[in-house]
Formats: C-alpha cells, sequence, structure tokens
C-alpha cells in the first residue's frame, strides 16, 4: 500500500520553477515510488537500471530522447553523466518548466553534473525517509516545520497499541512499513547493496569489512558530538580516512552533521558538530540492538531517542524544501547545550529532547543563553519528550510528544 508523502507538495512545487527537477536521497527511501505514484500520469519513465536504456543513453543520447518523450522521469541518472549535456539542450528547446525529473541516490556525482550543465535551470530536492508523520498517515495535515504551539486537538489518532519505540527500533524505511518483512534480513541486504554499489562507485574502499565497521563506529556515536579522532582509533584507520569515509555517508544521505551555532560574535563556542543518522532501524541494526526493549532500557537509548527527534525534524525541513542549515544545535565553554536550536531569520527556536514525560522548568535553563546574541530573538520553544499531551514548562516553552512533532 503507498504510503502518502509530505514532499510531494514540494515537487510540485519545484515543477513550476524550474525547467528540470532533482530528486535525490538515499538508497530504498521510495524516491521512484512517490514520483510513479504521483506523476505518472503525467510523466513518461524511464530507468537507467535497464540494460537496454542504460546503452543507449550511453552511446546515443539523440536515439534515447527520440525513444523518450518529455515530460520524462529519468531514474538512476548518476549512472550516465552524459545525459547532463543533452538534458540541457532538450530542456532549453521551450520555456516550458518542469519537462524533466531526475532521481539519483549518489550525491557527489550528481551535483557534478549539476554544476556543470544544468545550473540555473534545476531544483533540487533531498527526499528523506518516512517520517513518523507519514507513517501515521498525516502527510496531507497541514504541518509546520517550525516549532510552534501545539494544543490537544492538533494531537494523531494514534493506531491501537502504538509503541513509540517500537517504530523507532523499526526504522523509517518504507518497505520496512509492511510487518511481513524481516527487520535483520532487510536491513542486512541494504547494508550489502549500499557497500556493493555506492561505496565502491564513490570510492576505491580495498577493504570492505573495515568501512563496515566504519559504518559501526559512527552509528554507536549518532547523536554525539563528531570526533574522528576517537572513530580513527576505533577502526585503526587514519584521520584523513575517516573525513573521507564521513563525506562518503553524508553524499549518500546516511548521516546528516549538524553544525553548532557560531553567529560573528566573540563568545566561547564549541567548533565540533554533532553526527546523526537519517534512519535509526540502520543504527539499531548496525549497533545490534535486535529488539524494541532493548534499545528501550539500553545504553544508547538516549542518543538513539535524540537522533530519532533530530532527524524527524530534519525530515521536515526536507519535505518542505526548506534549508537545512537553519538547523543547528548549542554548545559553549562551560558545556552548557541545547539539543537542537532552529534558526528562521533572526530568531532562534530552542529545542531540548528528553526521554522521560514530565520535565520541569530546570530542563530548558540553557534556554537563556541564546539570549545574550546581539540581533537575534529567542522564539518560540519546546521540549520534545515521552509525555502522553503537550503541557506547558516556562514562558513560551512547551513540553511534546515525540509522536506529534
Amino acid at each position: 500500500m503507498y504510503i502518502s508523502r509530505e514532499v510531494e507538495a514540494t515537487i510540485d512545487s519545484c515543477l513550476k520553477q524550474g525547467k528540470v527537477v532533482l530528486v535525490t536521497g538515499a538508497r530504498q527511501v521510495g524516491k521512484t515510488t512517490v514520483l510513479k505514484q504521483h506523476l505518472g500520469d503525467a510523466f513518461h519513465y524511464v530507468s537507467l537500471e535497464n540494460p537496454a536504456e542504460f546503452a543507449t543513453a550511453k552511446q546515443d543520447s539523440v536515439l534515447f530522447f527520440e525513444e523518450h518523450e518529455l515530460p520524462l522521469i529519468i531514474d538512476e541518472v548518476q549512472r550516465v553523466p552524459e545525459l547532463f549535456s543533452p538534458i540541457k539542450w532538450q530542456v532549453d528547446q521551450s520555456d516550458a518548466k518542469g519537462q524533466v525529473i531526475l532521481t539519483g541516490s549518489q550525491t557527489y556525482q550528481l551535483m557534478k553534473g549539476v554544476s556543470e550543465s544544468l545550473a540555473g535551470r534545476i531544483r533540487i530536492i533531498e527526499m528523506p525517509p518516512l517520517s513518523l508523520r507519514e507513517m501515521l498517515g498525516r502527510a496531507k495535515t497541514p504541518h509546520k516545520h517550525l516549532p510552534h504551539m501545539i494544543s490537544e486537538n492538533d494531537l494523531p489518532q494514534l493506531p491501537e497499541g502504538f509503541d513509540l519505540w517500537a517504530a523507532i527500533h523499526r526504522g523509517s524505511m518504507p518497505e520496512l512499513q509492511d510487518p511481513e518483512i524481516d527487520w535483520d534480513g532487510f536491513y542486512s541486504d541494504y547494508e550489502a547493496a549500499y557497500l556493493e554499489r555506492d561505496v565502491r562507485d564513490l570510492i576505491n574502499v580495498k577493504d570492505e569489512a573495515k568501512f563496515y565497521n566504519f559504518m559501526v563506529a559512527c552509528a554507536a556515536r549518532t547523536g554525539q558530538l563528531l570526533n574522528t579522532s576517537d572513530i580513527a582509533n576505533a577502526i585503526d584507520v587514519d584521520h584523513k580516512t575517516v573525513s573521507a569515509w564521513l563525506s562518503i555517508l553524508q553524499a549518500s544521505n546516511v548521516i546528516r552533521i549538524v553544525e553548532p551555532f557560531w553567529p560573528n560574535i566573540g563568545k566561547s563556542l564549541t567548533k565540533t558538530p554533532k553526527i546523526f543518522f537519517m534512519d535509526t532501524g540502520l543504527v539499531c541494526h548496525l549497533t545490534r540492538w535486535t529488539t524494541p526493549e532493548q534499545l528501550r532500557r539500553g545504553a544508547i537509548a538516549g542518543h538513539v531517542f535524540e537522533t530519532f527527534v533530530a532527524s524527524e525534524v530534519l525530515k521536515s525541513f526536507m519535505n518542505a524544501g526548506a534549508n537545512m542549515r537553519d538547523v543547528w544545535f548549542y554548545r559553549d565553554s562551560k558545556k552548557r547545550e541545547i539539543d537542537l536550536v532552529i534558526q528562521d531569520g533572526r530568531t532562534l527556536h530552542p529545542i531540548e529532547v528528553k526521554t522521560s514525560g514530565l520535565v520541569k522548568a530546570d530542563a530548558v535553563k540553557n534556554f537563556k543563553c541564546l539570549e545574550g546574541f546581539q540581533d537575534y530573538e529567542v522564539g518560540f520553544g519546546q521540549v520534545i519528550c515521552q509525555t502522553s499531551e503537550p503541557y506547558m514548562v516556562a514562558r513560551d516553552v512547551q513540553a511534546v510528544p515525540a509522536w506529534a512533532i
């Protein structure tokens, strides 16, 4: 059964703005399914995974476009980078918008082709895995990606027997929403395909087992400050290798690096970013927390819960086509932290993440750290936690159920 996606509205908007739309995202997040379901009646479709189509596109782009009329969806376009220049020529034959949609999961190759051939003609959408809102069937309800007051009337109707930790553990890949799909088998196949295809295409990894160990080390540190030296020591590689491999995880949309808030002032703030996986199911599989109950009671629970919340916030930005550089965190020399800081122009919205259900005003004391930044004001804040209903924690700060964000 198809699950409606919030990104559909952003795709429609981008089709009105650019001649070409690129939909990128990690493997298995549902890019092809969304485009076929949402635009299948209006667009022709071709996949460059098809050997015959691949050969034609590689050898004779003129024949390729004679065989495939516009408007056209070209799937896995990074396999034939030679197509980017012919695409430019095709769309420049008219002033019509939204004539070609491209998809791919490897940002490095895609961005190179875009920058060289399609600059000024293209709109880019980074599609995330399923959000919890989408899993709960709320994709069509109005949604703000910025922190805002939530009333009891805004709360979704949860399915009978809903377990947040089971949802966090299961992960956010569309295929896993079918309860018949084996969790462990799916992620084992996912990791194998990722290593054998995406990683090999991007870099020459001589030891795939070591890259897998690198992924495990990163998963064990999700939701924490990124210490590349620590990861290098853990897997016995050098610092430069870790930095290069982190770029691969970012380019294939497996992780997000969230930077610390760093305005141009003389405060003593950290410059070390945080690492977040976009899919908590993959984290649990890599670190071998094999059941929701193990996860809920395990040593990594707090970091995985924060990763879940951060990924949901990032997904909301991605689905809305908003600027993810507006998602920060805060930490200063006194180790005062704010888990997330959402920037809206010159307004800063602080967000704290707690695994508890009951939080008091002391939990948000660090929000005051944002008040000293010149030319910024502090907006509405939230504590995202395991409460069953929203309530006020302090003035302009609300505790919000994690399943309602």
